[in-house]
């Protein structure tokens, strides 16, 4: 491919050597470097990719794009300087594989909670409407029938437009999106065209990378800020930060709502178990999505279905249909009626909002009982605060490991135990070994007794000290409340 083909739109702010020449691969990793490659030095926070300049060269490289030309350069290659290189990477990644997202729907979802469960409700339901449709998610990416395993919430620029392109190469009209606040802050949307972008909420999480709650309300805003004029924009405005999201885009604002007015509105009239009553635009329909957080994700879906202009009550038929994400108020239960709720809940509003739906639910004699844990090399402000919210809302708390990556767990729990008050204390157990503590907590659990098992859902494996093992809280849930007799 020719290398002024794949800068369109690039700001190039100095220039040494010809961009008339072909070009075969980019990469942002030198050990990949092959002949005729473009080589991008990213600045990482554990590397910097202008030290590794020379060594690409000598693989193949022939475009080196930086933020610095280097002293010493070779008379072979082509130097382009900007500002930014992972800015200047998402734009020639959309170039080099076609602009892929200009060729479909493309429809991004943010926000703390929900990103998943809208996501996967959209690709459910846009199938069932008959539609060739993509997903690309924390749990999985999927392009019609076929799964291909996720490795981050949102992809590199490559791997997400050759993602992409794959998705527009198999048919697919549709992609539904999750995008995370890293992912904006590192550009690896840029140069994506979004049809339509939405918002579920936001607390605090990610607070290691970002710093301040205002610098992740920004990043999530950016992604607002970013979309054209013919996209659209639907937020959720009974979030108090709903509105912040739509101030400066150009795209179609629309809002959704239980409380407040807004452009699509429902209201919880039965939450139980077995599923939602809601009234959506004046339709009474029952869901099989539970709790007052899914009541949100279902309007959410509706919504976007909408402004992709779908038949409301056939929408409404497949939606009441459609189960969740996988390790999204995940339930099973046992012989002697003991619910086990497995739950990705892994921020302090994501745990309240399952245990104030199971408290909303259950009849009041019941015992919730919670294994919860944090993970490992994350946002430490967090973990006294979950502590609190499990203990506030359960009856019984076992405090336990959860992803401790390269952490002491027993530091990780101490700081999660300084989070609960002497009052709460009492009611409280901590058992590091996670397979003990789901063990415990349903050899703990009376008939009709509640268990919640929160933080890791979907996940097949625990991570200790960069290794993952093979760990399914739904599994061992399962294996436990069974051998109860």
């Amino acid at each position: 491919m020719q290398l002024q083909d794949v800068l369109y739109g690039v700001a190039i702010t100095n220039l040494v050597g010809s961009t008339n020449r072909e070009v075969s691969m980019l990469t942002f990793d030198s050990r990949k470097v092959q002949q005729n490659a473009v080589f991008f030095a990213v600045r990482g926070t554990l590397s910097d990719g202008h030290q590794f300049i020379g060594q690409t060269i000598d693989a193949g490289a022939v475009v080196v794009i930086c933020e610095e030309i280097p002293e010493q350069r070779n008379a072979a290659v082509t130097y382009i300087e900007v500002d930014s290189t992972t800015v200047a990477l998402g734009i020639m990644a959309a170039n080099f594989y076609g602009n892929p997202s200009a060729k479909l729907k493309l429809v991004g979802i943010t926000g703390t909670n929900g990103k998943t469960t809208i996501a996967t409700l959209l690709f459910k339901l846009f199938t069932s409407l008959n539609f060739s449709v993509g997903m690309i998610s924390t749990v999985q990416n999927q392009i019609n029938d076929e799964i291909i395993p996720a490795t981050h919430t949102t992809p590199d620029p490559l791997a997400l437009n050759a993602l992409l392109q794959r998705m527009v190469d198999e048919g697919c009209e549709y992609c539904f999106m999750e995008v995370s606040s890293h992912a904006v802050v590192q550009h690896r949307i840029e140069g994506l065209i979004f049809a339509g972008g939405v918002f579920s909420n936001i607390t605090h999480d990610h607070l290691d990378f970002h710093k301040t709650f205002d610098n992740y309300i920004k990043a999530k805003k950016a992604f607002f800020d970013a979309l054209p004029k013919s996209a659209f924009a639907l937020t959720n405005t009974d979030d108090k930060n709903g509105l912040v999201m739509l101030q400066n885009t150009k795209a179609s604002k629309k809002t959704y709502a239980l409380k407040q007015l807004a452009d699509f509105k429902a209201n919880v009239i039965e939450n139980r178990f077995s599923g939602l009553n809601l009234e959506i635009d004046h339709v009474d329909v029952f869901f099989k999505l539970v709790g007052s957080f899914n009541a949100y994700n279902l309007l959410a879906v509706y919504g976007t279905a909408m402004l992709l202009e779908q038949d409301k009550l056939r929408v409404l038929t497949i939606l009441s249909n459609l189960t969740g994400a996988e390790g999204r108020f995940d339930y099973v239960t046992n012989s002697k009626q003991i619910i086990g709720i497995v739950d990705y809940a892994h921020t302090p509003d994501a745990v309240q909002n399952v245990l104030s739906t199971i408290h909303d639910i259950r009849k009041g004699t019941e015992q919730v009982i919670t294994v919860i844990g944090c993970g490992g090399d994350r946002d430490k402000t967090k973990r006294p605060v979950m502590a609190q919210v499990a203990c506030d809302w359960s009856d019984k708390v076992i405090l336990t490991s959860d992803n401790p990556r390269t952490e002491n767990p027993q530091t990780i729990v101490e700081e999660m135990e300084a989070g609960v008050s002497p009052t709460n204390k009492r009611k409280t157990l901590t058992i590091l070994d996670r397979r003990e503590a789901i063990k415990t907590a349903c050899h703990l659990a009376r008939p009709g007794d509640i268990i919640l098992i929160a933080g890791k859902g979907h996940e097949k494996y625990q991570e200790i000290n960069g290794v993952r093992h093979h760990f399914d809280d739904k599994e061992v849930l399962t294996e436990q409340l069974n051998t109860i007799s």
